[in-house]
């Protein structure tokens, strides 16, 4: 098995940002097993970490970025697709402003500067996540999926058809690589971004990229690059694989399976880790319900004042107080919503499965609660977001979080799962008040 790994020494990087043309300097410095990938905008006061998890992608347009909050960290892909193809999996990157540095638009800059630091294992096992099933995310005629590898090989394969139509300056280009540090260096690291002449003119009429010369990019007229030349014959494709890596790596852990992409770029790169990350996070809560429950329904009615036909948790199969708890609704024919919402398509109210969500928040806070003589009252709901219907026959499984619990707020981020798939989420603000008003 692997070891996880970091670097021997800090080391500097100096340029300026690809889009923003705007001066920065990276320092790469060595962190402890467990840590991941994470990036510190050490011009804020107090400095803001961001770990590199696709829960904390913005969306912006051809890049991947950070945010935390208002403060973001642009363009990080190709730093990222360094790291994973070195085997880096814990490492803090800090920046004096928002965008990485593009050096010459491929990533050999960074893996240059991360071998002149050396590597060094940490003694714990590197984790893999292995694909347990094929998974396909696409927008038109574009298309990323994955699919589980040979038993036994933690290694990610990676297939990427890139296809500018017949008669242009890229044309078609097909590219196999599987994942090695060797390899990676040679084959992938090298090469560069690239837009075509007309996508370089809409973005320096954006104000974008303006600092920028044809020899600091790959830019496509109708006879190929102008006032520069190709690393590769197929430099397009492999820089694909490129941004592809780096992406991937989103997933927090390094991902074993064999990848198809075709045409797909950072959005759909992005949503492919999602999908991932909701199926670990479904197996997780079913090996978890496989436990014997912490509340069955009688101690549940203990803590909970609800009673027929609004309470909305059946059993409670985790709990840790004050942090953390799976809960369990189940959602059958005979519930009375179903009369009227609707007659002939029956479907669970999205209040109703927000309602499932905050009592069990209620039942994380009540042991926080047990001896203040406290209770918690719903005060707020924020960003809340419905993505599925659920139907007779459905089993909800309902995860809290506490974020924050004081003297008279609590506040917990709560989720909805049926099987695989995510249905709802919301951060769910409690108010404290008396039991016994009287």
């Amino acid at each position: 098995m692997r070891q996880q790994q970091t670097i021997d020494r800090p080391v500097d990087l100096t340029g300026r940002g690809l889009f923003t043309g705007e001066p920065v300097t990276m320092r790469f410095e060595p962190a402890p097993a467990n840590t991941g990938i994470v990036f510190v905008r050490e011009d804020q006061k107090p400095p803001i970490r961001i770990p590199a998890v696709v829960e904390n992608v913005a969306k912006r347009l051809r890049r991947t970025s950070l945010r935390n909050g208002s403060v973001q960290i642009e363009t990080i892909e190709h730093c990222m697709s360094a790291l994973a193809g070195l085997g880096i999996d814990n490492l803090y990157i800090g920046l004096n402003a928002h965008e990485v540095p593009a050096m010459d638009g491929s990533c050999g800059a960074f893996v240059e500067k991360l071998r002149e630091a050396g590597l060094r294992g940490l003694g714990q096992p590197q984790e893999v996540f292995r694909v347990p099933e094929t998974v396909r995310v696409c927008e038109g005629d574009s298309y990323v999926m994955i699919a589980p590898g040979t038993e036994g090989d933690d290694a990610l394969e990676i297939v990427y058809d890139l296809d500018y139509g017949p008669g242009g300056p890229i044309g078609q280009q097909l590219f196999k690589f599987r994942l090695s540090p060797e390899d990676f260096a040679e084959q992938v690291a090298p090469a560069r971004t690239f837009v075509l002449q007309s996508e370089a003119e809409q973005f320096r009429a954006a104000g974008l990229g303006t600092h920028l010369t044809y020899q600091d990019i790959l830019v496509f007229g109708e006879d190929g690059p102008i006032d520069n030349a190709l690393r590769f014959p197929d430099e397009c494709v492999r820089h694909k694989v490129l941004d592809l890596i780096g992406d991937l790596f989103l997933f927090g852990r390094f991902v074993a399976g064999h990848v198809f992409a075709r045409q797909s770029g950072h959005a759909l790169n992005h949503e492919l880790v999602r999908r991932l990350r909701e199926l670990e996070e479904a197996a997780r809560l079913r090996k978890r319900m496989q436990s014997p429950p912490v509340f069955d329904i009688r101690q549940i009615q203990r803590i909970l004042p609800h009673r027929f036909p609004f309470l909305m948790v059946d059993r409670v199969v985790q709990l840790e107080p004050g942090e953390h708890a799976v809960g369990v609704k189940n959602v059958t024919a005979n519930e009375e919503f179903f009369l009227g919402h609707y007659p002939g398509q029956p479907i669970m109210p999205g209040v109703l499965i927000i309602e499932c969500m905050a009592q069990l928040g209620g039942l994380l806070l009540a042991r926080e609660l047990e001896h203040t003589g406290k209770v918690a009252v719903l005060l707020s709901l924020d960003r809340v977001k419905f993505r599925r219907p659920v139907v007779p026959g459905d089993q909800l499984i309902l995860e809290a979080s506490a974020r924050r619990v004081k003297s008279r707020t609590g506040h917990v981020f709560c989720t909805a799962r049926v099987g695989d798939q995510q249905v709802a989420e919301a951060d769910i603000k409690f108010m404290m008040v008396d039991a016994d008003p009287l």
